[in-house]
């Protein structure tokens, strides 16, 4: 069979020659493994695409319900939005995601390893094996984190404004930074192992601004259970190449967040041609999730069902 043509085995099914109880859908899908097709990346939809840090938190059983409706996937969660996070609640999610036919693929979470108290660096590390604890009770597989950043620039629109890019503190260098969030890092992996959750560091501001900051520290450190969420949004110079420069690496991706920005940006706008960052994962054979992260100023209701149709015409 595996040589057989799609044509050739559609023909033997018209014959009946799968056997009488076969559906020609079943005959054409069965054709299509057998002859290597490839199906395109599963789509979700982060929660954030439904609040983005703006008026008041939807739900996350109405997110879900939005992300059903529009024909996603699955969802990834956003911590920040979760408005409970008791075993009740938890469960009672993961009951809905799977009646309304979603995975949870993807979990959101903020840190920030980039300071120079060692206690204030070991409450972000509790912190962080507290929400891998939570993302293994929802069932996810891979969760996001940051490295953080200096916070020298106290506005965050003034961060945008500067393209994300501050000094450090007095007294105190990036190579230092870079080591905080490696020891950091690296505290958190046996639990990751123990709890079934690939971490997922993305290009997100701070030490992983560029490429070349997530790349010094997934390369460092070398673990199966450490990989990269790459965020299409993040880059603001140079963002193909960038792209292409996690991809490249080694160290595999564990999701890509896909930003859109119809009506707008809330912060910025980039002009993303989603055929090249298509043909670009495809090159280095991405097969995971890909997330929307809608962040314009156009509702929600009509800009979430455009960007889904246009990640699906490219992925």
């Amino acid at each position: 069979m595996m040589s057989m043509t799609r044509r050739g085995f559609l023909e033997l099914a018209a014959m009946g020659g799968i056997g009488p109880t076969a559906s020609m859908e079943a005959a054409a899908a069965a054709a299509d493994h057998a002859v290597g097709r490839k199906r395109g990346n599963s789509i979700g939809v982060s929660t954030y695409s439904f609040w983005q840090f703006r008026g008041e938190r939807l739900g996350m059983a109405a997110c879900l319900e939005k992300a059903a409706s529009m024909g996603f996937d699955g969802v990834e969660l956003l911590h920040v939005q979760m408005e409970d996070e008791s075993p009740a609640f938890v469960n009672g999610l993961k009951k809905k995601a799977h009646s309304l036919g979603l995975a949870l693929m993807g979990f959101s979470t903020h840190q920030g390893f980039v300071h120079p108290d060692a206690d204030l660096r070991s409450t972000n590390v509790q912190k962080t094996l507290y929400q891998l604890d939570l993302a293994s009770d929802l069932g996810i597989p891979t969760m996001r984190i940051n490295t953080g950043r200096w916070g020298t620039v106290k506005s965050f629109d003034d961060f945008m404004a500067k393209k994300g890019i501050e000094p450090p503190l007095e007294g105190h260098t990036e190579d230092e930074a870079f080591g905080w969030a490696i020891s950091c890092i690296e505290k958190l992996l046996p639990r990751a192992e123990a709890r079934g959750v690939v971490l997922g560091l993305e290009n997100h501001w701070g030490l992983g601004r560029t490429a070349a900051g997530v790349l010094r520290i997934v390369e460092q450190i070398r673990s199966p259970w450490l990989q990269m969420t790459v965020d299409t949004g993040n880059f603001l110079e140079n963002g193909l190449e960038q792209i292409e420069k996690m991809a490249s690496s080694a160290v595999p991706i564990a999701l890509v967040q896909a930003k859109t920005y119809y009506g707008g940006g809330r912060w910025y706008a980039l002009d993303l041609d989603y055929a090249k960052i298509a043909g670009i994962l495809k090159a280095h054979h991405y097969n995971g999730w890909i997330s929307l992260e809608f962040e314009g100023n156009e509702d929600a209701q009509t800009a979430v069902p455009k960007s889904l149709a246009m990640l699906r015409e490219h992925f």
